[in-house]
């Protein structure tokens, strides 16, 4: 293997389905190279996820030579130029190089070219403006394997311009630093960030909050966010983070002493915030939150349960039987994240753990034994049922059914119908 065909042997460029994406795109004489994430990780290493693909061809020329072949095309963004090849193992987002003609801060109109340099220098980082052809041989034209090799992260020509064409592209910056940065940002691009920061409130709520997310996902979140604070951006984006003390701590937790691989950034958004329930139901609104993440946010913040590191066993199955166990889990990460740093981890752990291999008890009564003691048909079978579970929750779940039925006895002697 040649040096300059070094990536010949990554596995995702050898599977079936995408040398037959490429091969089919290049069946007229077209050039199509990988580019962008793909490369990017391939050469440090990192897991590639999503591949994306530029090519000279249009994207109708490129839709019908790929179903020529028999693949599958979504148009997905065909007027900016991408297409989507659908096949049974991935799905591979197509786009023709193109150039900008007009921007206006969140979205561009498209020129296409077969300019590869003019093409790479309407992407926003010189690390995301790395090509790759189908045998290996990588293509940087604007010095982002140096920059890669340095771990930094770097706006391509004038930072102002660039975040000008996309205010997201400040977010974006941030959250690249967090995912493949090292030591401090790039000044003169944290610079432009902190300049062009009035910018952000023309974006939709959508794809801040996806932005927000993706950047509180990685292990260096916590300084990634205080960088936004310092330079005044996450005034602007989400001024209801006031807890970041709480966040970083969190983050830490799971990078340092939980290992966790993929993190879930509800929890996090959770940690960094003191809201009641209209806080977070004004929160969600704006960033456009699933009613899902609304609703576990609003738990997480607004539950009253006690949860402390000393619970009990029998305090613990309690927990977890009266909130659930992803509930009783968040709780725990907070309460985790506000005890001193370092200090009962062993018991902390243990409640996660705890949670993970809990199984919910069921109550042995049904209707039918609750109407066979004299209860009527109709709502007092509910009541009656309530009123023996709470007792068996306190009576720790027990499961011996004869105490169950005197306690069912024992409820319904009291209760005149």
């Amino acid at each position: 293997m040649s040096a300059d065909k070094e990536l010949a042997r990554a596995a995702w460029l050898n599977e079936a389905d995408t040398k037959a994406v490429m091969g089919a795109l290049q069946a007229d004489g077209g050039v199509a190279r990988f580019a962008g994430g793909c490369v990017r990780n391939a050469l440090i290493g990192e897991k590639v996820s999503d591949i994306d693909i530029a090519t000279t061809e249009t994207p109708e020329r490129a839709k019908a030579l790929l179903e020529a072949k028999g693949i599958k095309v979504v148009p997905t963004g065909i007027e900016h130029g991408t297409i989507t090849a659908v096949t049974p193992t991935r799905h591979f987002e197509i786009t023709t190089l193109r150039v900008d003609v007009k921007t206006d801060g969140r979205r561009a109109d498209v020129a296409f070219t077969g300019d590869w340099l003019e093409d790479a220098k309407r992407r926003d980082f010189t690390i995301n403006a790395l090509y790759c052809d189908a045998d290996g041989t990588v293509h940087d034209p604007l010095g982002g394997r140096e920059d890669l090799k340095a771990r930094r992260v770097r706006f391509i020509g004038d930072a102002h311009q660039r975040i000008r064409e996309d205010y997201l592209r400040i977010l974006r910056f941030f959250r690249f630093h967090a995912w493949y940065g090292k030591g401090d940002p790039d000044a003169q691009s944290l610079r432009a960030c902190a300049e062009e920061r009035e910018g952000l409130r023309k974006l939709s709520g959508e794809r801040v909050r996806d932005e927000l997310l993706k950047i509180a996902k990685a292990d260096e979140a916590g300084a990634a966010f205080r960088q936004m604070a310092a330079s005044g951006i996450l005034a602007v984006v989400l001024p209801e983070a006031s807890r970041l003390d709480r966040f970083e701590k969190l983050v830490a937790i799971e990078a340092q002493q939980l290992f966790v691989l993929d993190a879930d950034p509800i929890p996090r958004l959770g940690a960094m915030l003191d809201l009641d329930a209209d806080g977070v139901k004004a929160l969600a609104a704006r960033l456009k939150l699933s009613n899902k993440d609304r609703d576990r946010l609003t738990a997480m913040l607004t539950d009253k349960t006690k949860i402390v590191c000393y619970l009990s066993m029998r305090e613990v199955r309690r927990a977890l039987y009266l909130m659930g166990r992803d509930l009783f889990k968040d709780r725990v990460l907070l309460g985790w994240a506000e005890d001193r740093p370092g200090h009962n981890t062993f018991q902390w752990r243990a409640l996660l753990a705890m949670a993970d291999s809990w199984q919910k008890p069921e109550l042995p009564l049904t209707g039918d034994m609750i109407k066979a003691a004299g209860v009527p048909e109709g709502p007092e079978i509910g009541r009656v049922r309530k009123e023996v579970e709470e007792w068996w929750i306190d009576s720790d779940f027990i499961d011996d059914e004869f105490s169950i039925i005197e306690r069912l006895k024992a409820v319904v002697q009291a209760t005149v119908y």
